[in-house]
Protein backbone atom coordinates (compact mmCIF):
# COMPACT_ATOMS: atom_id res chain seq x y z
CA UNK A 1 0.00 0.00 0.00
CA UNK A 2 1.25 3.45 -0.70
CA UNK A 3 1.09 6.51 1.40
CA UNK A 4 0.95 10.18 -0.45
CA UNK A 5 1.54 12.57 1.07
CA UNK A 6 0.72 16.54 -0.06
CA UNK A 7 2.02 19.38 1.42
CA UNK A 8 0.39 22.25 3.50
CA UNK A 9 -0.29 24.50 0.16
CA UNK A 10 -2.23 21.33 -0.94
CA UNK A 11 -6.00 21.29 -0.60
CA UNK A 12 -7.74 20.26 2.99
CA UNK A 13 -8.58 16.59 3.78
CA UNK A 14 -12.19 17.72 3.13
CA UNK A 15 -11.67 18.98 -0.46
CA UNK A 16 -10.06 16.22 -1.49
CA UNK A 17 -13.16 13.79 -0.95
CA UNK A 18 -14.83 16.04 -3.36
CA UNK A 19 -12.31 16.88 -6.13
CA UNK A 20 -9.39 15.03 -7.77
CA UNK A 21 -6.00 16.53 -6.64
CA UNK A 22 -3.31 17.52 -9.54
CA UNK A 23 0.61 17.48 -8.72
CA UNK A 24 2.63 18.27 -11.82
CA UNK A 25 1.12 16.27 -14.91
CA UNK A 26 -0.26 13.13 -12.86
CA UNK A 27 -3.74 13.34 -11.49
CA UNK A 28 -4.15 11.67 -8.28
CA UNK A 29 -7.82 10.04 -7.70
CA UNK A 30 -9.57 11.25 -4.61
CA UNK A 31 -9.62 8.78 -1.85
CA UNK A 32 -10.80 8.84 1.69
CA UNK A 33 -7.76 10.50 4.39
CA UNK A 34 -6.15 8.13 6.39
CA UNK A 35 -6.16 8.41 10.13
CA UNK A 36 -3.25 10.68 11.04
CA UNK A 37 -1.75 9.52 13.50
CA UNK A 38 -0.29 11.91 16.81
CA UNK A 39 3.31 11.81 15.41
CA UNK A 40 2.13 12.91 12.04
CA UNK A 41 2.43 16.41 10.98
CA UNK A 42 -1.02 17.91 10.59
CA UNK A 43 -0.25 19.83 7.83
CA UNK A 44 0.27 16.85 5.74
CA UNK A 45 -2.57 15.34 4.87
CA UNK A 46 -2.26 11.36 4.07
CA UNK A 47 -4.29 9.58 1.12
CA UNK A 48 -4.38 6.12 0.05
CA UNK A 49 -4.55 5.25 -3.62
CA UNK A 50 -4.99 1.75 -4.82
CA UNK A 51 -4.60 2.87 -8.39
CA UNK A 52 -1.62 4.15 -7.58
CA UNK A 53 0.15 1.10 -6.66
CA UNK A 54 -0.87 -0.98 -9.34
CA UNK A 55 0.64 1.75 -11.27
CA UNK A 56 4.22 1.75 -9.53
CA UNK A 57 4.24 -1.97 -9.66
CA UNK A 58 3.89 -2.05 -13.52
CA UNK A 59 6.32 0.74 -14.21
CA UNK A 60 8.89 -1.71 -11.52
CA UNK A 61 7.83 -4.55 -14.08
CA UNK A 62 9.17 -2.46 -17.09
CA UNK A 63 12.09 -1.47 -15.59
CA UNK A 64 13.11 -5.29 -14.47
CA UNK A 65 11.69 -6.14 -18.23
CA UNK A 66 14.59 -3.87 -19.36
CA UNK A 67 16.96 -4.79 -16.74
CA UNK A 68 17.25 -1.44 -15.41
CA UNK A 69 18.06 -0.58 -11.82
CA UNK A 70 18.16 -4.34 -11.02
CA UNK A 71 20.27 -5.21 -7.85
CA UNK A 72 19.98 -9.07 -8.07
CA UNK A 73 19.36 -11.75 -10.31
CA UNK A 74 17.38 -14.97 -9.39
CA UNK A 75 19.09 -17.84 -10.84
CA UNK A 76 16.80 -21.16 -11.47
CA UNK A 77 18.56 -24.04 -12.81
CA UNK A 78 20.00 -22.19 -16.26
CA UNK A 79 17.93 -19.43 -16.21
CA UNK A 80 18.41 -16.16 -15.28
CA UNK A 81 16.01 -13.40 -14.55
CA UNK A 82 17.29 -9.86 -13.23
CA UNK A 83 15.09 -8.35 -10.38
CA UNK A 84 14.60 -5.76 -7.84
CA UNK A 85 15.26 -6.55 -4.40
CA UNK A 86 12.98 -4.13 -2.62
CA UNK A 87 10.07 -5.84 -4.77
CA UNK A 88 11.21 -9.14 -3.85
CA UNK A 89 11.56 -8.34 -0.39
CA UNK A 90 7.75 -6.92 -0.59
CA UNK A 91 6.47 -9.99 -1.55
CA UNK A 92 8.57 -12.82 -0.33
CA UNK A 93 9.18 -13.12 3.59
CA UNK A 94 12.04 -15.31 2.65
CA UNK A 95 13.72 -12.48 0.48
CA UNK A 96 13.08 -10.24 3.31
CA UNK A 97 14.78 -11.81 5.64
CA UNK A 98 17.77 -12.65 3.56
CA UNK A 99 18.13 -8.94 2.62
CA UNK A 100 17.92 -7.50 5.50
CA UNK A 101 20.09 -10.23 7.42
CA UNK A 102 16.82 -10.70 9.64
CA UNK A 103 15.55 -13.91 10.57
CA UNK A 104 18.53 -16.07 10.07
CA UNK A 105 17.06 -19.05 11.53
CA UNK A 106 14.21 -19.18 9.15
CA UNK A 107 16.14 -19.24 6.34
CA UNK A 108 18.54 -21.87 6.95
CA UNK A 109 15.79 -23.93 7.48
CA UNK A 110 14.44 -23.16 4.26
CA UNK A 111 15.39 -25.14 0.44
CA UNK A 112 16.36 -22.13 -0.92
CA UNK A 113 19.43 -21.86 2.22
CA UNK A 114 21.31 -25.36 1.02
CA UNK A 115 20.87 -24.73 -2.67
CA UNK A 116 22.94 -20.87 -2.06
CA UNK A 117 26.22 -20.85 -3.76
CA UNK A 118 29.43 -21.20 -1.74
CA UNK A 119 29.84 -17.23 -2.08
CA UNK A 120 26.41 -16.65 -1.57
CA UNK A 121 26.42 -18.49 1.92
CA UNK A 122 30.09 -16.55 2.94
CA UNK A 123 28.94 -13.24 2.52
CA UNK A 124 25.60 -14.00 4.58
CA UNK A 125 27.52 -15.50 7.65
CA UNK A 126 30.39 -13.28 7.33
CA UNK A 127 27.75 -9.95 7.78
CA UNK A 128 28.27 -7.95 11.32
CA UNK A 129 24.69 -7.19 10.23
CA UNK A 130 23.11 -10.97 10.24
CA UNK A 131 20.59 -10.96 13.39
CA UNK A 132 20.84 -14.67 15.15
CA UNK A 133 20.00 -15.28 18.55
CA UNK A 134 23.41 -17.37 19.04
CA UNK A 135 26.49 -18.18 16.88
CA UNK A 136 25.22 -21.76 17.44
CA UNK A 137 22.81 -21.24 14.58
CA UNK A 138 25.82 -20.01 12.23
CA UNK A 139 27.94 -22.86 12.81
CA UNK A 140 24.83 -25.45 12.85
CA UNK A 141 23.94 -23.71 9.50
CA UNK A 142 27.34 -24.29 7.92
CA UNK A 143 27.49 -27.58 8.86
CA UNK A 144 23.71 -28.23 7.41
CA UNK A 145 24.95 -26.37 3.85
CA UNK A 146 27.93 -28.43 3.82
CA UNK A 147 26.20 -32.14 4.39
CA UNK A 148 23.59 -31.42 1.64
CA UNK A 149 26.58 -32.26 -0.67
CA UNK A 150 29.15 -33.07 1.51
CA UNK A 151 31.35 -34.95 -1.30
CA UNK A 152 31.65 -31.56 -3.27
CA UNK A 153 31.19 -29.19 -0.24
CA UNK A 154 33.62 -30.26 2.44
CA UNK A 155 36.47 -29.04 1.10
CA UNK A 156 34.70 -25.22 1.33
CA UNK A 157 34.83 -25.82 5.13
CA UNK A 158 37.93 -23.56 5.97
CA UNK A 159 36.82 -20.49 4.14
CA UNK A 160 33.21 -21.35 5.17
CA UNK A 161 34.61 -21.45 9.49
CA UNK A 162 36.76 -18.44 8.16
CA UNK A 163 33.50 -16.40 9.36
CA UNK A 164 32.03 -18.44 11.97
CA UNK A 165 32.58 -16.63 15.03
CA UNK A 166 33.64 -19.65 17.12
CA UNK A 167 34.78 -17.40 20.57
CA UNK A 168 31.44 -16.41 21.06
CA UNK A 169 29.84 -19.72 21.85
CA UNK A 170 30.04 -21.26 25.07
CA UNK A 171 33.59 -23.48 26.42
CA UNK A 172 30.67 -26.32 26.48
CA UNK A 173 29.46 -25.95 22.80
CA UNK A 174 32.92 -25.72 21.50
CA UNK A 175 33.86 -29.11 23.44
CA UNK A 176 31.05 -30.88 23.39
CA UNK A 177 29.82 -30.27 19.76
CA UNK A 178 32.21 -28.23 17.60
CA UNK A 179 35.40 -30.32 18.64
CA UNK A 180 33.27 -33.28 17.71
CA UNK A 181 32.25 -32.54 14.43
CA UNK A 182 33.86 -34.71 11.74
CA UNK A 183 34.18 -31.80 9.26
CA UNK A 184 35.86 -29.42 11.83
CA UNK A 185 38.33 -32.73 12.82
CA UNK A 186 39.22 -33.77 9.07
CA UNK A 187 40.68 -29.63 8.55
CA UNK A 188 43.64 -28.45 10.14
CA UNK A 189 42.10 -24.74 9.38
CA UNK A 190 39.17 -25.76 11.11
CA UNK A 191 41.12 -26.64 14.35
CA UNK A 192 43.48 -23.93 13.98
CA UNK A 193 40.14 -21.31 14.38
CA UNK A 194 38.84 -23.87 17.02
CA UNK A 195 42.35 -23.55 19.22
CA UNK A 196 42.13 -19.70 18.97
CA UNK A 197 38.29 -19.85 20.23
CA UNK A 198 39.76 -22.22 22.98
CA UNK A 199 42.54 -19.55 24.14
CA UNK A 200 40.14 -16.63 23.92
CA UNK A 201 37.94 -18.64 26.51
CA UNK A 202 41.16 -19.15 28.72
CA UNK A 203 41.72 -15.43 29.44
CA UNK A 204 40.12 -13.41 31.76
CA UNK A 205 37.28 -11.37 30.81
CA UNK A 206 39.08 -7.96 30.83
CA UNK A 207 42.13 -9.61 28.92
CA UNK A 208 39.93 -11.18 26.02
CA UNK A 209 39.97 -7.48 24.18
CA UNK A 210 43.74 -8.61 23.62
CA UNK A 211 42.66 -10.87 20.96
CA UNK A 212 41.58 -9.09 17.97
CA UNK A 213 39.65 -10.87 14.63
CA UNK A 214 36.53 -10.54 12.97
CA UNK A 215 35.58 -13.72 15.10
CA UNK A 216 35.94 -12.15 18.29
CA UNK A 217 33.68 -9.34 17.19
CA UNK A 218 30.59 -9.00 18.19
CA UNK A 219 27.53 -9.10 15.34
CA UNK A 220 25.71 -5.66 15.74
CA UNK A 221 22.25 -6.72 13.76
CA UNK A 222 19.93 -3.87 12.70
CA UNK A 223 17.74 -3.36 15.70
CA UNK A 224 14.36 -5.06 15.80
CA UNK A 225 11.32 -3.57 17.03
CA UNK A 226 11.44 -4.06 20.88
CA UNK A 227 8.67 -5.25 23.90
CA UNK A 228 9.42 -4.72 27.55
CA UNK A 229 7.88 -7.52 29.28
CA UNK A 230 6.80 -7.44 32.84
CA UNK A 231 6.39 -10.53 34.58
CA UNK A 232 4.62 -11.64 37.54
CA UNK A 233 4.99 -9.70 41.16
CA UNK A 234 2.89 -8.17 44.04
CA UNK A 235 -0.10 -6.55 43.57
CA UNK A 236 -0.49 -6.99 46.14
CA UNK A 237 -0.56 -10.46 46.58
CA UNK A 238 1.70 -12.86 44.39
CA UNK A 239 -0.03 -12.50 40.65
CA UNK A 240 0.09 -14.73 37.04
CA UNK A 241 -0.64 -11.43 35.15
CA UNK A 242 1.94 -10.61 32.67
CA UNK A 243 2.04 -7.61 30.47
CA UNK A 244 4.49 -6.02 27.27
CA UNK A 245 4.96 -2.84 26.44
CA UNK A 246 5.47 -2.02 22.92
CA UNK A 247 7.70 0.76 22.25
CA UNK A 248 6.82 1.59 18.82
CA UNK A 249 3.07 1.73 19.27
CA UNK A 250 3.59 3.36 22.92
CA UNK A 251 0.97 0.95 24.19
CA UNK A 252 0.63 -1.96 26.87
CA UNK A 253 -1.06 -5.15 26.23
CA UNK A 254 -1.29 -8.32 28.29
CA UNK A 255 -0.10 -11.71 27.43
CA UNK A 256 -0.06 -15.27 27.93
CA UNK A 257 -0.36 -15.53 31.70
CA UNK A 258 2.20 -17.51 33.96
CA UNK A 259 1.42 -21.11 35.04
CA UNK A 260 1.06 -19.86 38.56
CA UNK A 261 0.93 -16.90 40.84
CA UNK A 262 4.93 -15.66 40.87
CA UNK A 263 6.57 -12.69 42.71
CA UNK A 264 9.98 -12.00 43.82
CA UNK A 265 11.56 -14.07 40.95
CA UNK A 266 14.31 -13.49 38.71
CA UNK A 267 13.48 -13.15 34.71
CA UNK A 268 15.68 -12.53 31.74
CA UNK A 269 15.59 -13.45 28.30
CA UNK A 270 17.79 -15.87 26.27
CA UNK A 271 17.55 -17.76 23.48
CA UNK A 272 14.62 -16.22 22.25
CA UNK A 273 12.61 -17.65 25.36
CA UNK A 274 11.81 -15.54 28.55
CA UNK A 275 12.92 -17.36 31.74
CA UNK A 276 10.96 -16.61 35.27
CA UNK A 277 12.86 -18.30 37.80
CA UNK A 278 12.18 -19.21 41.62
CA UNK A 279 10.10 -16.41 43.60
CA UNK A 280 7.17 -16.39 46.16
CA UNK A 281 3.69 -17.82 44.86
CA UNK A 282 2.12 -16.60 48.02
CA UNK A 283 2.83 -19.34 50.07
CA UNK A 284 6.50 -21.03 49.72
CA UNK A 285 9.22 -20.12 48.07
CA UNK A 286 9.90 -21.82 44.97
CA UNK A 287 12.22 -23.43 43.02
CA UNK A 288 10.85 -24.13 39.93
CA UNK A 289 11.43 -22.24 36.77
CA UNK A 290 8.83 -21.34 33.34
CA UNK A 291 9.75 -20.64 30.23
CA UNK A 292 7.71 -18.30 27.94
CA UNK A 293 7.87 -18.72 24.01
CA UNK A 294 6.50 -15.03 22.63
CA UNK A 295 6.07 -16.72 18.96
CA UNK A 296 3.58 -19.05 20.45
CA UNK A 297 2.30 -17.08 23.25
CA UNK A 298 2.83 -19.92 25.72
CA UNK A 299 4.80 -20.48 29.13
CA UNK A 300 6.25 -24.03 29.63
CA UNK A 301 7.96 -25.14 32.63
CA UNK A 302 11.61 -26.45 32.82
CA UNK A 303 13.93 -27.99 35.18
CA UNK A 304 13.64 -26.88 38.34
CA UNK A 305 16.73 -25.35 40.71
CA UNK A 306 18.38 -27.07 43.03
CA UNK A 307 17.67 -24.59 46.01
CA UNK A 308 14.94 -22.74 46.21
CA UNK A 309 14.95 -18.91 45.74
CA UNK A 310 12.86 -15.77 45.99
CA UNK A 311 14.51 -12.22 46.05
CA UNK A 312 17.07 -13.56 43.92
CA UNK A 313 19.10 -11.85 41.16
CA UNK A 314 19.37 -13.54 37.64
CA UNK A 315 20.92 -12.58 34.71
CA UNK A 316 23.05 -14.63 31.39
CA UNK A 317 26.49 -14.38 31.18
CA UNK A 318 28.45 -17.05 28.18
CA UNK A 319 25.00 -19.03 27.58
CA UNK A 320 24.53 -19.96 30.77
CA UNK A 321 21.13 -18.45 32.89
CA UNK A 322 22.76 -17.53 36.80
CA UNK A 323 20.84 -17.45 39.75
CA UNK A 324 22.17 -15.01 41.95
CA UNK A 325 21.50 -14.90 46.48
CA UNK A 326 18.16 -15.03 47.71
CA UNK A 327 15.90 -15.90 50.00
CA UNK A 328 14.70 -19.64 51.47
CA UNK A 329 12.02 -18.99 53.48
CA UNK A 330 14.46 -19.48 56.61
CA UNK A 331 17.77 -17.60 55.70
CA UNK A 332 19.52 -15.49 52.94
CA UNK A 333 21.59 -17.02 50.54
CA UNK A 334 25.02 -16.77 49.41
CA UNK A 335 25.04 -19.61 46.72
CA UNK A 336 24.63 -19.56 42.93
CA UNK A 337 23.55 -21.77 40.62
CA UNK A 338 23.53 -21.68 36.62
CA UNK A 339 21.28 -23.15 34.11
CA UNK A 340 22.38 -25.14 30.76
CA UNK A 341 19.43 -24.60 28.67
CA UNK A 342 20.33 -27.37 26.07
CA UNK A 343 21.14 -29.77 28.62
CA UNK A 344 17.82 -28.98 31.03
CA UNK A 345 19.77 -28.86 33.89
CA UNK A 346 21.35 -26.57 37.15
CA UNK A 347 24.66 -26.98 38.48
CA UNK A 348 25.97 -25.02 41.66
CA UNK A 349 28.58 -22.36 41.06
CA UNK A 350 31.33 -20.52 43.62
CA UNK A 351 29.36 -19.18 46.47
CA UNK A 352 29.10 -15.18 46.86
CA UNK A 353 31.24 -13.99 50.01
CA UNK A 354 28.28 -12.87 51.48
CA UNK A 355 24.59 -13.73 51.97
CA UNK A 356 22.32 -11.53 49.91
CA UNK A 357 18.46 -11.52 49.50
CA UNK A 358 16.89 -8.36 47.45
CA UNK A 359 20.16 -8.56 45.22
CA UNK A 360 20.56 -7.15 41.93
CA UNK A 361 22.60 -8.47 39.45
CA UNK A 362 23.97 -7.13 36.16
CA UNK A 363 26.60 -8.84 33.37
CA UNK A 364 29.53 -6.07 32.18
CA UNK A 365 32.81 -7.66 30.02
CA UNK A 366 31.98 -10.67 30.30
CA UNK A 367 31.55 -10.48 34.57
CA UNK A 368 28.68 -10.90 36.61
CA UNK A 369 28.06 -8.10 39.85
CA UNK A 370 25.97 -8.96 42.53
CA UNK A 371 24.54 -5.38 44.22
CA UNK A 372 23.76 -4.70 47.27
CA UNK A 373 21.18 -6.81 48.92
CA UNK A 374 20.04 -7.86 52.51
CA UNK A 375 22.32 -10.24 54.66
CA UNK A 376 20.04 -11.59 57.13
CA UNK A 377 23.13 -12.89 59.65
CA UNK A 378 23.91 -8.94 59.80
CA UNK A 379 20.54 -7.82 59.64
CA UNK A 380 21.37 -4.84 57.75
CA UNK A 381 21.27 -3.47 54.16
CA UNK A 382 24.40 -3.82 52.32
CA UNK A 383 26.45 -1.09 50.32
CA UNK A 384 29.18 -3.94 48.85
CA UNK A 385 28.90 -5.49 45.62
CA UNK A 386 30.77 -8.48 44.32
CA UNK A 387 31.93 -9.71 40.71
CA UNK A 388 32.45 -13.57 39.49
CA UNK A 389 34.63 -14.24 36.90
CA UNK A 390 33.74 -17.27 34.78
CA UNK A 391 37.15 -18.14 33.71
CA UNK A 392 37.98 -18.76 37.43
CA UNK A 393 34.89 -19.60 38.76
CA UNK A 394 35.73 -16.70 42.08
CA UNK A 395 33.89 -14.17 43.54
CA UNK A 396 35.76 -10.73 44.62
CA UNK A 397 35.06 -7.41 46.20
CA UNK A 398 34.59 -4.68 44.69
CA UNK A 399 34.46 -0.80 45.25
CA UNK A 400 31.48 -0.51 47.07
CA UNK A 401 28.68 1.91 46.41
CA UNK A 402 27.74 5.24 48.27
CA UNK A 403 24.75 3.81 49.87
CA UNK A 404 23.43 0.63 51.80
CA UNK A 405 20.90 -0.53 49.06
CA UNK A 406 18.56 -3.64 49.32
CA UNK A 407 16.17 -4.25 46.99
CA UNK A 408 17.77 -1.86 43.87
CA UNK A 409 16.99 -2.37 40.31
CA UNK A 410 20.15 -2.79 38.91
CA UNK A 411 20.98 -2.69 34.80
CA UNK A 412 23.58 -2.30 32.61
CA UNK A 413 23.56 1.10 30.37
CA UNK A 414 26.95 1.42 27.58
CA UNK A 415 29.19 -0.72 29.73
CA UNK A 416 28.06 0.70 32.91
CA UNK A 417 26.52 -0.65 36.04
CA UNK A 418 23.74 1.44 37.66
CA UNK A 419 22.07 0.70 40.84
CA UNK A 420 18.93 2.63 40.93
CA UNK A 421 16.60 3.26 44.06
CA UNK A 422 16.52 0.66 46.48
CA UNK A 423 16.07 1.07 50.35
CA UNK A 424 18.11 1.21 53.63
CA UNK A 425 15.43 -0.09 56.74
CA UNK A 426 12.60 2.63 56.11
CA UNK A 427 14.03 4.73 53.93
CA UNK A 428 13.27 4.03 50.18
CA UNK A 429 15.49 5.99 47.79
CA UNK A 430 15.18 7.45 44.48
CA UNK A 431 19.02 8.06 44.22
CA UNK A 432 21.16 6.49 41.63
CA UNK A 433 24.50 5.18 41.36
CA UNK A 434 26.65 4.40 38.38
CA UNK A 435 29.92 1.91 38.49
CA UNK A 436 32.49 2.40 35.82
CA UNK A 437 34.66 -1.03 35.69
CA UNK A 438 37.52 0.66 34.10
CA UNK A 439 37.98 3.23 37.13
CA UNK A 440 36.12 0.74 39.55
CA UNK A 441 34.50 3.61 40.87
CA UNK A 442 31.02 4.63 41.62
CA UNK A 443 29.32 7.64 41.16
CA UNK A 444 25.67 9.70 41.53
CA UNK A 445 23.72 10.75 39.05
CA UNK A 446 20.66 12.20 38.39
CA UNK A 447 17.50 10.91 41.18
CA UNK A 448 14.16 9.30 39.59
CA UNK A 449 11.41 11.13 40.21
CA UNK A 450 10.22 8.75 43.00
CA UNK A 451 11.21 6.79 45.45
CA UNK A 452 11.14 2.76 44.47
CA UNK A 453 12.13 -0.48 45.57
CA UNK A 454 12.22 -3.31 44.44
CA UNK A 455 11.32 -2.14 40.79
CA UNK A 456 12.31 -3.97 37.70
CA UNK A 457 15.15 -2.47 35.49
CA UNK A 458 15.91 -3.06 31.32
CA UNK A 459 17.77 -0.87 29.07
CA UNK A 460 16.15 -0.22 25.93
CA UNK A 461 17.66 2.10 22.43
CA UNK A 462 20.52 3.93 24.95
CA UNK A 463 17.75 4.52 27.64
CA UNK A 464 17.61 2.86 30.93
CA UNK A 465 13.79 2.12 32.30
CA UNK A 466 12.54 1.64 35.62
CA UNK A 467 9.47 -0.49 35.71
CA UNK A 468 6.83 -0.66 39.05
CA UNK A 469 8.00 -1.58 42.49
CA UNK A 470 6.92 0.24 45.25
CA UNK A 471 7.65 3.42 47.31
CA UNK A 472 7.15 2.09 50.93
CA UNK A 473 3.71 2.49 51.21
CA UNK A 474 2.17 1.35 47.65
CA UNK A 475 3.12 -0.40 44.66
CA UNK A 476 3.30 1.69 41.60
CA UNK A 477 2.13 1.42 38.15
CA UNK A 478 4.57 3.98 36.46
CA UNK A 479 7.33 3.37 34.54
CA UNK A 480 10.36 6.44 34.12
CA UNK A 481 13.90 6.07 31.83
CA UNK A 482 17.06 7.91 32.02
CA UNK A 483 18.75 9.65 29.53
CA UNK A 484 22.12 9.65 30.20
CA UNK A 485 23.52 11.90 27.74
CA UNK A 486 21.40 14.87 29.62
CA UNK A 487 21.10 13.20 33.06
CA UNK A 488 17.61 13.46 33.22
CA UNK A 489 14.49 10.76 34.19
CA UNK A 490 11.25 11.16 32.35
CA UNK A 491 7.94 9.66 32.99
CA UNK A 492 6.74 7.19 30.67
CA UNK A 493 3.13 8.62 29.85
CA UNK A 494 1.35 5.45 29.69
CA UNK A 495 1.28 3.46 32.72
CA UNK A 496 0.84 -0.45 33.45
CA UNK A 497 -2.77 -1.83 34.00
CA UNK A 498 -1.77 -2.58 37.59
CA UNK A 499 0.82 -1.68 40.55
CA UNK A 500 3.74 -3.85 40.71
CA UNK A 501 6.44 -4.25 42.75
CA UNK A 502 8.94 -7.33 42.94
CA UNK A 503 8.12 -8.01 39.01
CA UNK A 504 10.48 -9.36 36.70
CA UNK A 505 11.00 -7.31 33.87
CA UNK A 506 13.22 -7.96 30.39
CA UNK A 507 13.42 -6.86 26.73
CA UNK A 508 12.37 -9.42 24.33
CA UNK A 509 12.42 -8.65 19.80
CA UNK A 510 8.74 -8.18 18.82
CA UNK A 511 7.90 -11.37 17.36
CA UNK A 512 7.06 -10.53 13.62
Amino acid sequence: MVLISARSSAPSASSMETSPVTAGNTKICPQKPVEVKENTEKFCPVTMNPRHTRKAFKVMNELRSQNLLCDVTIVAEDVEIAAHKVVLAACSPYFHAMFTEQHFSDIVQGEEFVNLGIEQVCSLIASDKLTVLSEEKVFEAVITWVNHDKDVRQEHMAHLMEHVRLPLLSRDYLVQRVEEETLVKNSSACKDYLIEAMKYHLLPGDQRTLIKSARTRQRTPVSLPKLMVVVGGQAPKAIRSVECYDFKEEQWHQVAELPSRRCRSGVVYMNGHVFAVGGFNGSLRVRTVDSYDPVKDQWISVANMQDRRSTLGAAVLNGLLYAVGGFDGSTGLATVEAYNVKANEWFHVAPMNTRRSSVGVGVVGGMLYAVGGYDGASRQCLSTVECYNPSTNEWSYISEMGTRRSGAGVGVLNGWLYAVGGHDGPLVRKSVEVYDPSTNLWKQVADMNMCRRNAGVCAVDGMLYVVGGDDGSCNLASVEYYNPATDKWTLLPSCMSTGRSYAGVTVIDKPL
